[in-house]
């Protein structure tokens, strides 16, 4: 299904788009980003580690693991992830990839799962994938058609669709989470105030991202990390087992919501090492 001008979302099928679009959401931190063009040349013998945000929100949702990683050496870059389709997301990510000299772990949260694993086809410097929380579909196989086989989130019932103008004509449809249920979808162990600060500044995702079915699936021949959320209310914690399973992933499970970047930054940073370790050899 296209969801284009003719989009009419209804509850039903908010809740079987859901659980991905706002999988990506992750509680927006308060500080700016670091600066990314350092990033673009690899420092020492550490990759440079690349952070793929999801849907509603931007780069600064990773701040508490920039600031780890950058502690510990490693250049990081935390792209722009464009939130207007798979194909041109991943083709934008793509060229983010292409620019950096020598090796790369590539990191994706929520929806970015679904972007790194077309973005890193055919890479050769992407040493490593890391699934924070996040999709990681097979090829021809939808967001949508995905979370259908698991139990509903309860991302689905949290959002509100509004129609956009496309560049050549007629209407998109965004998707945004209602503020009031952004805490407790999203990131219910992340403090209040913070996550009131996410909703209002969130960045919206194109609905037509849960119907657009990938033609790469880059964990079948790159190395794999997962980190599971268990108490996880944006994407089912079975339907995260499943994909990590299915990918031959490296998995770590851990008791968070789904903004685990930021409530858990420890763990996140831990897991992306783990995956760095592996381009030494």
């Amino acid at each position: 299904m296209t969801l284009t001008t003719a989009f009419r979302p209804t509850r039903k099928r908010l809740a079987a788009l859901g659980a991905v679009a706002g999988a990506a959401a992750l509680a927006l931190a308060v500080t700016a980003p670091a600066d990314a063009t350092a990033g673009h040349h690899a420092a020492g013998h550490k990759p440079t580690v690349v952070l793929v945000h999801g849907a509603f929100v931007d780069g600064s949702s990773w701040n508490d693991v920039i600031k780890r990683l950058q502690h510990e050496g490693y250049p990081v870059i935390a792209p722009a992830d464009p939130l207007r389709g798979l194909a041109s997301d991943a083709a934008y990510i793509n060229s983010v990839l292409k620019s950096i000299k020598g090796p790369v772990v590539l990191v994706g949260h929520s929806y970015g799962g679904s972007v790194i694993s077309q973005a890193a086809a055919g890479e050769a410097n992407v040493k490593a994938l890391v699934y924070i929380a996040a999709f990681a579909q097979d090829k021809g196989e939808s967001v949508s058609e995905l979370n259908s086989k698991f139990p509903a989130s309860d991302l689905g019932s949290a959002l509100n669709a509004v129609p956009y103008p496309l560049p050549g004509g007629g209407f998109g449809t965004d998707l945004y989470v209602k503020a009031d249920t952004f805490h407790r979808v999203f990131a219910a162990d992340v403090p209040k105030p913070v996550t009131d600060l996410a909703a209002a500044t969130q960045r919206p995702v194109s609905a037509s991202v849960f119907d657009e079915k990938p033609t790469e699936a880059a964990w079948k021949t790159i190395p794999s990390w997962d980190l599971i959320t268990t108490q996880d209310h944006a994407i089912n914690p079975d339907e995260q087992r499943f994909m990590a399973q299915r990918a031959h992933a490296h998995t770590t499970e851990i008791d968070s919501s789904h903004a685990v970047p930021l409530s858990h930054p420890d763990a996140v940073t831990r897991i992306i090492e783990q995956a760095a370790h592996t381009t030494a050899h």
